[in-house]
Order: structure tokens, then C-alpha cells, then sequence
């Protein structure tokens, strides 16, 4: 119902910023919450910022809080995480992911998402 493409990963110094997006078809976007998760290598899968339908309400993991901000564009069918102060613990496989919902609030368990995208290499170097 949802197919999710992502973009935006590459290499990074520690201190530098990346601009991850997420383009969304199928169900119309306005009706999904979205996500990024991120998984390093031996980790488990970890939620990093979610939007609710609206984009009104975010909600983001303390490790990124401050640094990274969630937002989205319905006219674009699109999401995006914007990352700055990069560090090299930041390093994963980033993931977009979408919810259906019914409100305009937002999970964080990946249980809840339902459709994810492709997931982009971020790579931090020292």
C-alpha cells in the first residue's frame, strides 16, 4: 500500500550535517505517520525521530534530540531528516518507515510500521 524510496546517505566527517529524504506513493502520504529507524552493525534496530500525519507532533530518540529534526512535505509526498553535529556513533543503516494512523500521533516501535524503505548507508569518519 505504501512503497517508501530513500536518498541522501553518503560519508560524513564527525561535526558535518547530511539531509536524508524519503519519497512515499502508493496510499495517500497524508494518512501515514512516519519514521526513521537506524541499525549499526551487531545492533539492534533503534528508533531515531518520527512525524505524525499532520507534522504537527515529532517525537525523537535522546541520543539525536537537538541535533536532528524530523519534518515533512504532504505537497512532495515526502519526509525528510535533517542531521547535523554528526558523530561517528551516528553510523547505521538509516530507514524510512510509515504507519497507518487514525490520529495524529506517532509510534516508536517498529512493530507499529507496517512499510519501510530500501535503507540508506550513513558513514561518520573521525
Amino acid at each position: 500500500q505504501v512503497q517508501l524510496v530513500e536518498s541522501g546517505g553518503g560519508l560524513v566527517q564527525a561535526g558535518g550535517s547530511l539531509r536524508l529524504s524519503c519519497a512515499a506513493s502508493g496510499r495517500t502520504f497524508s494518512s501515514v505517520a512516519m519514521g526513521w529507524f537506524r541499525q549499526a552493525p551487531g545492533k539492534e534496530r533503534e528508533f531515531v525521530a518520527g512525524i505524525s500525519m499532520s507534522g504537527r507532533n515529532t517525537y525523537y530518540a535522546d541520543s539525536v534530540k537537538g541535533r536532528f529534526t524530523i519534518s515533512r512535505d504532504n505537497a512532495k509526498n515526502t519526509v525528510y531528516l535533517q542531521m547535523n553535529s554528526l558523530k561517528p556513533e551516528d553510523t547505521a543503516v538509516y530507514y524510512c518507515a510509515a504507519q497507518i494512523k487514525y490520529n495524529d500521533y506517532v509510534g516508536s516501535a517498529s512493530y507499529e510500521y507496517g512499510y519501510w524503505g530500501q535503507g540508506t548507508q550513513v558513514t561518520v569518519s573521525s
